[in-house]
């Protein structure tokens, strides 16, 4: 039995009935023979990793009252079968069938009688593969240690032997009320002898950071510091680089308002190669292309909506603080920084200059606080006063009378990049599944793995009805970016996935290669003959740079949000960036894939 730090408990305090604290990861694997069975092969591993890894066995025991942050404790009735599923997609199995399953699956909450993981494995996609989505609270791990998860769940060839071994554990009876009420007491006279001890250590931390080695130098210092930190700016019409932690209010947009319990999902890729091209061409890092790759996206979206604000955006960018002398893994070592996104620059180029600029000063003020001191501050934060307050917030949607703080998080996550396998089935794509919140009803979050660069987009279901759109908008960014620097593209950016259609989402006809690679799949199943890697896609790279302006949308397209006759009207309006990828390949087959959309409709949404 262990504690919870405070960094845990606050992703366990910000759930309400429409705000969940967990996070996802959506990994697609290959088909390797036809009588692989994926749901038998992810049960028998998970099985044995619940003995190695103590995150998959705890479940959280609360404090009575909530006086005092909970307790982890291993579950004596653990049951694997609860916490591995398995479903499949109808037919066709299109890119948006499974990313709809994904938003439905991440949009309930979990059961905190249970240890705070699932897994679901699902079949049926198009093209014979499979995925894996594995729904995780952000209080049992973060990014690092999921990373270490991963790395245990996977093989490096695909011919490997898994190394891990079945290993015995037991249970542990939870803590009876008195003894935790007991040591709530304990605790609580004790916080104002840590508070001070960890002011001290504060100033002490700041003056070696800054080389002062008095007294009234270091609390001169430590004022100076939070100063920075803390600068009440207003926003103001040119892009800033005096970022500072969000005091003010962000610029209202469509998605910074109060969420419902629903979500969307989508997906779209390139390759990691284009994106470093971009980073030479400019003399960024790709960070920087990341950043301005979406802020570029988030810009024409706003401009087709005429909700571009005259400040930039505010963009909250989680890092990890993770020092390497953890003596627990299994425990969240992160914090954030808060940066302008140049949106109200019209120059992509310059747009890169500027998140560069916006990313060093956020960073700079990051420095200025001791990684340590970030963690032990939410240790003396009262959980029943985080969660209180968040609830309170969430009843009277403040956040529909209230600018939020932030606008949109913006996540960069970097991956493995050699091929990873999964019981000799390869991973060919790990696109990450974050979480919203009140105010802040939209997340980008970028996972590299091998030569791909993933984007995940989640956001409210009512609030950005047409989320493929946005993401589709990110590689026109990135083709934007390819024509304004003059630079080569490394490889050829690949059509869009198959997409069946439906409620804000264009249906997209297969490519020719996606066809060649579903015939492939078929014969592999009929023959037994194991999966191997296929080569880039050979389509054009500048043909994404054809479509038709998107501003001739605007008008219609900020009427989507109001009512479901608007929002398939404006589904509609959205073709032109679509009909490109049809007619480039396979465009004789869209009628008969509309129609099949049309009678199965009914088959999706079960």
């Amino acid at each position: 039995m262990k504690q919870l730090t405070g960094l845990d408990v606050s992703f366990l305090s910000m759930e309400t009935k429409n705000t969940y604290g967990h996070v996802n990861g959506l990994s697609i694997y290959d088909r390797p023979s036809a009588d692989f069975d994926p749901f038998a092969a992810v049960r028998e591993r998970l099985g044995v990793m619940v003995g190695h890894l103590e995150p998959l066995r705890r479940k959280v025991v609360e404090v009575p009252f909530e006086l005092d942050r909970p307790y982890w404790v291993e579950d004596k009735d653990f049951d694997l079968d609860y916490h591995v599923r398995h479903i499949g997609l109808a037919p066709p199995g299109a890119a948006d069938q499974l990313a709809e399953q994904v938003a439905r699956i991440v949009g309930r909450p979990m059961d905190r009688t249970r240890p705070l993981w699932e897994a679901y494995v699902i079949e049926g996609l198009a093209d014979g593969r499979w995925a894996l989505l594995q729904k995780t609270h952000h209080a049992t791990i973060d990014g690092a240690a999921g990373v270490i998860m991963m790395n245990m769940l996977t093989d490096e060839t695909r011919d490997a032997k898994w190394q891990l071994e079945p290993r015995d554990w037991t249970g542990e009876d939870p803590p009876s009320r008195a003894d935790m009420l007991q040591r709530a007491a304990r605790n609580l006279a004790m916080n104002p002898v840590r508070q001070m001890r960890l002011s001290l250590n504060l100033l002490r931390d700041m003056a070696d950071a800054a080389g002062v080695t008095s007294l009234s130098g270091a609390a001169a210092q430590a004022r100076n510091s939070l100063g920075v930190i803390t600068r009440r700016a207003q926003p103001t019409q040119e892009p800033s680089t005096s970022v500072s932690l969000p005091l003010t209010p962000a610029p209202p947009t469509p998605w910074n308002k109060s969420v419902t319990p629903h979500r969307r999902f989508a997906m779209r890729s390139t390759a990691l190669s284009n994106l470093k091209r971009l980073k030479d061409a400019t003399g960024g890092t790709l960070n920087d292309i990341v950043m301005a790759v979406c802020t570029g996206a988030l810009r024409q979206y706003l401009i087709e909506h005429d909700a571009l604000p005259d400040s930039p955006l505010r963009a909250m960018v989680p890092v990890s603080i993770r020092t390497g002398d953890e003596e627990d893994p299994w425990t969240n070592r992160v914090s954030a920084i808060v940066a302008d996104l140049p949106t109200n620059c019209d120059d992509p180029l310059e747009r890169v200059q500027l998140c560069r600029e916006a990313m060093n000063v956020a960073k700079h003020q990051m420095d200025l606080v001791p990684a340590d001191a970030l963690g032990q501050v939410a240790d003396y934060t009262s959980p029943v006063v985080a969660a209180s307050a968040i609830r309170l917030v969430s009843r009277l949607k403040l956040a529909d009378r209230v600018n939020s703080p932030i606008n949109v998080v913006v996540s960069n996550v970097p991956g493995p990049r050699q091929p990873l396998y999964f019981a000799g089935a390869r991973l060919d794509a790990y696109i990450p599944v974050s979480t919203i919140s009140d105010g802040v009803g939209l997340n980008i979050t970028v996972h590299s793995y091998g030569d791909r660069m993933d984007f995940g987009l989640i956001a409210d279901r009512e609030l950005v009805p047409d989320l493929w759109h946005l993401v589709d908008l990110h590689i026109d960014e990135v083709v934007r970016l390819f024509e304004a620097t003059g630079a080569e593209w490394a490889v050829p950016q690949p059509p869009p996935p198959m997409r069946y259609g439906g409620d804000g989402v264009e249906p997209v006809p297969p490519s020719s290669e996606a066809v060649e690679q579903m015939i492939a799949a078929r014969a592999r199943l009929d023959t037994g003959t194991p999966a191997t890697a296929s080569a880039p896609a050979k389509s054009a790279a500048k043909k994404p740079a054809k479509k038709a302006p998107a501003k001739k949308r605007a008008a219609k397209t900020s009427a989507a949000k109001k009512t479901p006759a608007k929002k398939r009207a404006a589904a509609k309006k959205k073709a032109p960036a679509k009909k490109k990828a049809a007619k480039k390949s396979a465009a004789k087959k869209a009628p008969a894939k509309k129609s099949s959309a049309r009678k199965k409709s009914s088959a999706k949404k079960s």
